[in-house]
């Protein structure tokens, strides 16, 4: 299944992706696409639901807004310096385990929605990202167990303000968290769609120049890794994310790095898992 949510911002509604680009609006099946919904088999439930509910569930006219395809999580957790060729363009060491950082979750928002430059923000940079859904209660997992808590894979992209990341001191999480900072979807793929997330191409544009393409296998810690090695450190809840890190071509790795100003637009995309468009524009507080 492809899962979606659309509508007004703070008001979405749940639904379906079928194939093409038909939405199915589901909110009669009577759940969101939250916490509960993934901790108490909401996906096996609306499946069951769709067999005879899906002919005379309404569909979602085309202009409505796409949404978030999961609710907001009780975290977004992040991995930094995960891909081989962004390590060697940002000339960092090869980390010997997992660098992980913390998104705020309320720098959520829908995959084509505007994103907003921060108040004294100096260097907004880009980040294509495939992101991990978790479908349940997760701790201290077994790698080879780590497929069976997961729920499905989207699309996100990473923004960051590099001057707030790597120049005000402290943790990174300084960078990553400004409202709409996290575009993610247009829709969670669950796994029977992704069979294998470690061979997923991957790419980004900025005002059609291409500056990300890139593949999942280049990750150094894969998703199952990830999954396993986190748990050992927090309890992953259902519908959290986990986003398992960019590939080379940021505008940091550029000679001279290159940033976001108003008026840009982003397209991004990874195979599976559908693609985003969201257009910069500037803080007007």
């Amino acid at each position: 299944m492809k899962l979606i949510r659309f509508g007004d911002r703070g008001s979405e509604r749940p639904g379906i992706l079928l194939d093409g680009d038909t939405r199915v609006d589901v909110s009669s099946f009577g759940a969101d696409y939250d916490e509960n919904f993934f901790s108490g088999d909401g996906l096996r439930s609306l499946n069951l639901w769709l067999h005879t509910n899906l002919e005379s569930a309404p569909r979602v006219p085309h202009h409505l807004r796409w949404g978030s395809p999961i609710c907001r999580p009780s975290k977004i957790v992040c991995i930094g310096l995960n891909f081989r060729d962004h390590a060697r363009e940002t000339q960092a060491p090869t980390p010997a385990e997992p660098v992980i950082f913390f998104k705020s979750t309320s720098s959520m928002t829908g995959p084509n929605d505007d994103v907003v430059i921060p108040k004294h923000a100096q260097k907004v940079d880009w980040e294509v990202e495939l992101a991990v859904v978790i479908g349940k209660k997760a701790a201290y997992v077994a790698k080879e167990n780590a497929f069976d808590f997961v729920a499905g894979y989207v699309l996100h992209n990473d923004y960051s303000e590099r001057s707030f990341q790597l120049e005000r001191g402290g943790q990174w999480v300084k960078g990553k968290s400004a409202d709409t900072f996290a575009p993610i979807g247009p829709f969670l793929a669950t796994t029977d769609e992704i069979p294998n997330p470690q061979q997923l191409d991957m790419w980004l544009t900025v005002n059609g120049e291409c500056r990300q393409k890139s593949t999942t296998a280049e990750m150094m810690f894969d998703v199952a890794t990830l999954l396993s090695y986190i748990s050992q450190f927090m309890t992953l809840l259902p519908g959290d994310v986990i986003s398992t890190g960019t590939p080379a071509g940021v505008g940091l790795g550029m000679r001279p790095p290159q940033y976001l100003k108003p008026g840009d637009t982003v397209e991004l995309g990874i195979a599976g898992l559908g693609q985003a468009r969201q257009r910069i524009v500037p803080w007007n507080g």
